[in-house]
């Protein structure tokens, strides 16, 4: 899940966006209207956790410019004023949820996972496919029964690859919705953390890797050639089963 967290206060945004990562999300930071601007202009993110006090563009002209460009984007607006009055109009603005500071940082996250899960391509609560099961809202994963101890990164790059099954996802589609914009391409970092994945998933493999086009979910009771069809498709077409 990757998120744009627009807050002026710069310790404020550095508190939620640290938090957030160590919750596995892809998180960039903008501390004001015009720099969210700019970066919803060149990212796509699943939620905005947005400011609604903002110097440069407004926090309710920067919400009411999100939800009319894309209906996809849910936005989570933060604010000091929390009247029912305050309440009301900054949801007719357009955001999908209202949180007064201060807040439980715990209730934070639920209320992001909760509107990842309401995003029109929104994929169901549980992803399932050969033989591995993950809930993205529990933070459980396992395979053929057994429960998989995985590391923040690693359980959202499996939960990254189970969203495009069986179609391939890039180094840099990893990289883009795992990390976040101040990653470096040139890194190892995605091939070290999928090696890693690979170790606590087991034998027989399930990721499978192609030069230069990169990495998918294979069923080892698929047959190879038929398993190749299938990921060619787009990444749109496809996807694991979801319960």
């Amino acid at each position: 899940m990757r998120v744009l967290v627009v807050e002026d206060a710069r310790p404020l945004a550095e508190v939620i966006a640290e938090g957030l990562r160590d919750q596995g999300m892809a998180v960039d930071v903008a501390h004001d209207g015009l720099d969210a601007a700019a970066k919803l202009d060149v990212n796509a993110y699943d939620v905005v956790v947005l400011d609604r006090d903002l110097p440069g563009i407004h926090g309710d002209t920067l919400c009411q410019m999100i939800t009319e460009r894309d209906g996809r984007v849910m936005v989570l607006m933060l604010t000091a004023a929390d009247s029912p009055g305050d309440r009301v109009s900054g949801l007719t603005l357009g955001a999908d949820d209202y949180l007064a500071k201060p807040f439980h940082f715990p209730e934070l996250v639920l209320r992001i996972r909760a509107l990842a899960r309401r995003r029109p391509a929104a994929r169901s609560r549980t992803l399932s496919a050969a033989g591995i099961k993950l809930d993205p809202m529990r933070r459980i994963a396992s395979r053929d029964g057994r429960q998989l101890d995985l590391s923040v990164k690693e359980f959202a790059v499996l939960e990254a690859l189970l969203n495009s099954s069986p179609a391939f996802l890039s180094a840099e589609g990893l990289l883009e919705q795992v990390w976040d914009e101040h990653a470096d391409p040139f890194t190892n970092t995605v091939t070290v953390t999928i090696s890693r994945l690979r170790r606590k998933l087991g034998d027989p493999p399930v990721i499978a890797t192609t030069p230069g086009v990169g990495y998918r979910i294979i069923d080892p009771a698929v047959p190879p050639d038929w398993a190749a069809d299938r990921g060619r498709r787009p990444t749109s077409g496809g996807g694991a089963q979801c319960t």
